[in-house]
């Protein structure tokens, strides 16, 4: 079994890693860095999985792959992208109280300068409703969202690749 996932370990954890690493450079540059550090997990969560595919493949399986097995190793990459980022970020959260704060802020912020646009478009409860629950945002919340969206699209980019890599030997 471990044959299955010993790339998808490697390349899951380093691409975690990498998207604390970017939510920590991020929070220097800009004062909510959860929308950019969101589009850096769209670029590096297929990088991972495509890497991860392709050196199950040609390394640990002979240059074979089913699509099963594509559909493995890309679901432990992207899972495990997943919960390092998870854990990382909510522990640099919890850590700077100030950023989350900040965070918090940027976001309330932006909700009332589009308050009549998003009046118009959904009604004034969905508005109210949207405010109260970015006033009870908790620093699991934005944790949690950043790793749900790197496997919503991982799911998706797993299932590309394996059909791309996939090679049997009939």
């Amino acid at each position: 079994m471990y044959k299955y996932f010993s790339t998808a370990y490697k390349f899951g954890g380093f691409a975690g890693g990498l998207s604390v690493l970017s939510f920590i450079v991020l929070s220097f540059l800009y004062p909510d860095p959860t929308n950019l550090n969101l589009v850096f997990g769209y670029i590096i969560t297929p990088i991972a999985i495509f890497l991860a595919v392709k050196f199950f493949k040609e390394y640990s399986n002979k240059g074979y792959l089913s699509f099963s097995e594509g559909m493995s190793v890309g679901f432990v990459t992207y899972m495990l992208e997943a919960l390092v980022s998870l854990v990382g970020i909510w522990a640099v959260l919890m850590i700077n109280t100030g950023l989350f704060n900040q965070i918090r802020e940027s976001k309330l912020a932006v909700l009332e300068t589009s308050k009549d646009s998003i009046i118009s478009q959904v009604g004034e409860n969905s508005f109210d409703l949207t405010l109260e629950s970015i006033s009870k945002l908790v620093p699991l919340d934005i944790a949690l969202n950043d790793a749900l969206w790197k496997i919503i699209p991982g799911l998706f980019f797993t299932i590309i690749i394996s059909i791309i890599l996939r090679k049997n030997p009939n």
